[in-house]
């Protein structure tokens, strides 16, 4: 950029020596030569301040590891490499029958709980019944007791029949609570629920649910547009949930996971806020500089950032200030333009001071713009010859 000021005065200074003839000595040179350097500077000084520039911009965006969920062989790869892909497509299959046994011996087990319902209930219903018939046998034995002891009082009967008597109404009485006892055990397993649902039901539901669940996961989907590069997955290969052992990385092409971060000097920023017009040339659609706006300006940098770690940070270790980055959005239609993903750009951010300043800056950006149209890459020494 200063190179191209340097011309820019240069020729302004020959048009101005030829139109009014002033001669070339060494005070005119002088003068000019001093004259340039102190515009330029100054010019440079409040124009980086007021309307930053930075050839450090690039469209950043996530990479998902898609990692297995459950173990399991390969059986189907239907994804191809670099392939567009929308929600919801198949990015590969694990061999689903073990997980089906697994779901069909739950769905076996839930039945069975259901069934058992039906049997606790039967259960209640069945000592209950024996409550009532042990409280009839027992009003049975009080009135036999009653009426013999009437009789013993009378001298009718012996002793001993009013023993056997009493005996049979002891008797009843343990038979009653025995009954009511296994009344209650029988209502506890019977009544066991959870929001009105058995809890042996309950619990065999979950588990079947986790077994659906397991089932469904082996096939994985992408959980949104993009696509999958590099594929190395084969059917046949074994799965482990890992980390460690990634299956496919999945490239996010939806335009909100996209940012444009635009990385400036510390002090080129401080009078960039939110809003501000901006220009974005890439250095992949030489001569044409796209319309953007400031989104947000970074409240980080990234080489002050403190990570756990087994020692202290000696400050000295820090040996590069950091830039401060801005997000761009850019507000121009670029769907024409072939603009890959992690592409680098120049970015220029216009402040409202200085207003007028951002006219040359506009300038020296399209011609920035207008040299990307030169590169020289695979014409150099060495190469292959033709």
């Amino acid at each position: 950029m200063e190179l191209l000021l340097i011309l820019i005065y240069v020729s302004i200074c020959i048009v101005i020596f030829k139109v009014f003839s002033i001669p070339v000595n060494q005070w005119s040179l002088s003068t000019a030569v001093l004259g340039g350097i102190v515009g330029i500077t100054l010019l440079l000084l409040t124009m980086n301040y007021n309307h930053p520039f930075t050839t450090n911009a690039r469209i950043y965006f996530p990479v998902t590891p898609i990692l297995a969920t459950v173990k399991g062989r390969v059986v189907e790869v239907p994804v191809q490499s670099n392939t567009p892909l929308k929600e919801g497509d198949v990015l590969f299959r694990i061999d689903p029958k073990p997980f089906q046994y697994v779901v069909d011996g739950k769905k076996a087990a839930l039945a069975e709980a259901e069934q058992n319902v039906d049997q606790l209930k039967a259960s209640l219903d069945q000592a209950t019944a024996a409550v009532g018939k042990a409280d009839a046998q027992l009003q049975l034995a009080q009135q036999n007791n009653d009426r013999q002891a009437g009789l013993f009082a009378k001298g009718v009967i012996a002793r001993a029949t009013l023993d056997t008597a009493t005996r049979n109404l002891d008797a009843a009485k343990q038979t009653l609570a025995g009954a009511k006892a296994e009344e209650e055990r029988a209502r506890l397993a019977y009544k066991s629920d959870i929001g009105g649902v058995n809890t042996t039901v309950a619990t065999r539901r979950a588990e079947l649910a986790d077994a659906e669940f397991d089932l469904d996961q082996t096939t994985t989907r992408a959980a949104g547009p993009g696509f999958v590069t590099q594929v190395s997955l084969r059917p046949g290969m074994y799965l482990v949930p890992a980390q460690l052992r990634t299956a496919m990385l999945f490239v996010n092409t939806a335009k909100s996971d996209q940012e444009l971060g635009a990385a400036f000097d510390q002090n080129a920023i401080q009078r960039v806020v939110a809003g501000n017009d901006a220009e974005v040339a890439f250095d992949a659609v030489p001569g044409r500089v796209f319309k953007a706006t400031v989104r947000s300006v970074v409240d980080a940098i990234a080489a002050g950032q403190l990570i756990s770690a087994l020692t202290l940070i000696e400050p000295e270790t820090r040996t590069t200030a950091g830039r401060a980055v801005a997000i761009i959005d850019v507000t121009d239609d670029v769907s024409d333009y072939q603009i890959p993903l992690g592409a680098t750009a120049q970015v220029a951010i216009y402040s409202e001071h200085w207003h007028h300043l951002s006219l040359l800056r506009k300038i020296l950006l399209r011609m920035r713009s207008w040299q990307n149209y030169v590169f020289l890459e695979g014409h150099g020494g060495g190469g292959s010859g033709h």
